[in-house]
């Protein structure tokens, strides 16, 4: 009998391994698109990606630190991956920022190249959180993403980037301008635009929390 038991439970643990197995295999091919496996379609989204940054870019360069440029990198690399991510930001920040309306980047090479490294990190980062997520049992992209486990992620993540960005972004500017930056300058040179950078914090922040994953449901059932 104990052995007809303990046979019994062995068997019933290794169904559970099993089945856990096959949900998690399940889930994520729920989480892929059979679409993205094919390559002229990857090669036309990071066309279409780079191409719906930089007009959304240009459509809200008037308007002072509002932006969905970031967002928009971002949601390229989830959709697609981290490398693709990477390429769109690269591309994306190379032409947006060479050719900005506002005045080319380019006068200032450090500014110029940290902008495009931001930017291709961005689109790396927007591929890392797609594969943070798709390992999750509440990330289902064709369902709901408005979850508050979900958007407290975006929310952190958009803070993060625009936060770094913000501090970086003043440092390679002033350094343009002079040869060595004491810390009393670069604080007061920050707080000075203080009004700007928090702004432009709140503005991705809410972008990040209510914007994006929307257009990532609608980007996920768009490629099923």
């Amino acid at each position: 009998m104990t052995l007809n038991s303990d046979t019994s439970k062995n068997h019933n643990k290794s169904q559970i391994v099993i089945d856990n197995k096959a949900e998690k295999i399940e889930t994520e091919t729920v989480n892929s698109s059979v679409w993205l496996e094919r390559k002229t379609l990857r090669i036309a989204l990071i066309g279409t990606f780079t191409a719906l940054s930089i007009v959304l870019g240009y459509t809200l360069a008037y308007i002072p630190n509002i932006e969905v440029f970031t967002m928009t990198i971002f949601l390229a690399g989830f959709i697609m991956s981290k490398k693709e991510g990477a390429i769109i930001g690269l591309l994306s920040g190379f032409i947006f920022t060479f050719f900005n309306l506002l005045g080319t980047s380019i006068i200032y090479p450090q500014l110029f190249v940290y902008l495009l490294i931001h930017y291709s990190m961005t689109g790396a980062l927007g591929g890392l959180a797609k594969d943070f997520l798709r390992k999750k049992e509440y990330f289902k992209p064709t369902e709901d993403l408005y979850i508050f486990r979900i958007m407290l992620l975006f929310g952190f993540l958009g803070a993060i980037i625009t936060f770094i960005f913000d501090i970086l972004s003043t440092y390679f500017f002033l350094s343009g301008f002079t040869v060595s930056i004491t810390l009393d300058y670069f604080v007061a040179s920050y707080l000075f635009s203080i009004v700007f950078t928090t702004v432009h914090l709140i503005g991705n922040i809410l972008v990040f929390v209510f914007l994006l994953p929307g257009l990532i449901q609608v980007i996920t059932r768009l490629l099923d």
